[in-house]
């Protein structure tokens, strides 16, 4: 008869599950990657089973570590829900909580503003995650995501963060040596900075079309819109950046601005096994609190008076 398993040892099964490897388990339970691996074979012999398949790229769950993966979810949202209930609010702030973002709203907004919120809950460590890619908040990837397009379906609660606007955009440098434009069809004969087309993974990022419909092609691409915003700076085209990002740059110029206003719209969205855990409101709320407090800078009202992040 296999002997009782160790419960803790759930946390490192579902570390795994979700991670895909031993050594992300390791990183997002601060522990090194022996612990895991001693653990997940620990578990292993506890309920005779193996769990996963090891292969070169990682550890893909066996069919008896599927159905683990279900129980063990229920076992942790029961966890979560005592901690809730029980635990007083202030002090349970605490742990660690992962921020998943689009690029632009990561490093030119939340980046710069996180520190405080760092600083006023010490007891919490703070992850940002701000890559093209889309995180899965069913695996528990990420705790809390900002998005364009929050999911439809599943057990997540979702918020409406705000809306934001986007203009095309021209450096002083690059304006001034180039023909004026007075209308739409003015922009076909100008050079574009832009998203490299098949790797745009989310449908409110192709911006290029609603400009100038198949007449405009970026001929200098990029997956990163920090590397589109460096481009424009240079002086080498015109671009489609958030009026947020733009507003800390006074050579850039918004381009047709009275006909050209794209809006887009962020989404808060969390689990919802996690989201009234003490660590994951008080991040909701901080992010809530700070879009609020900048609404003129995501509409594109107010050029100036914001925290510089990451340059």
């Amino acid at each position: 008869m296999p002997k009782s398993f160790d419960w803790d040892d759930l946390r490192f099964f579902l570390a795994v599950a979700r991670s895909g490897t031993i050594s992300g388990a390791g990183q997002r339970l601060a522990t090194d990657h022996a612990t895991v691996g001693r653990r997940i074979t620990g578990l292993e012999a506890a309920l005779g089973a193996k769990l996963f398949e090891r292969n070169p790229r990682g550890y893909n769950l066996t069919q008896p570590g599927e159905r683990l993966l279900a129980s063990a979810q229920s076992i942790e949202a029961e966890a979560l829900k005592a901690e809730r209930d029980v635990a007083d609010a202030d002090l349970a702030v605490a742990g660690t909580v992962r921020i998943s973002t689009l690029e632009g709203f990561g490093n030119f907004f939340l980046a710069g503003r996180l520190p405080r919120f760092a600083q006023a809950n010490p007891n919490l460590a703070v992850e940002l995650i701000a890559i093209q890619q889309i995180v899965a908040l069913s695996r528990r990837e990420s705790d809390i995501a900002v998005t364009l397009d929050p999911p439809q379906s599943g057990r997540f609660v979702r918020e409406l963060l705000t809306e934001y606007v986007l203009f095309v955009y021209g450096a002083r440098t690059y304006l001034a040596a180039h023909p004026p434009i007075a209308t739409r069809a003015d922009l076909a004969g100008h050079t574009f900075v832009g998203y490299i087309d098949d790797l745009v993974f989310m449908r409110g990022l192709d911006y290029l079309d609603e400009v100038g419909g198949r007449r405009i092609k970026a001929r200098v691409q990029s997956s990163s819109l920090h590397a589109q915003m460096e481009a424009t700076l240079s002086g080498h085209g015109l671009c489609v950046l958030p009026a947020f990002m733009a507003a800390r740059h006074p050579e850039l110029t918004r381009v047709l601005p009275g006909d050209i206003c794209l809006r887009r719209s962020y989404s808060l969205v969390t689990h919802a096994d996690v989201a009234e855990t003490a660590r994951v409101r008080a991040a909701r709320r901080f992010i809530r609190e700070e879009v609020e407090a900048a609404s003129d800078l995501f509409l594109g009202r107010s050029p100036t008076h914001h925290p510089k992040g990451p340059s």
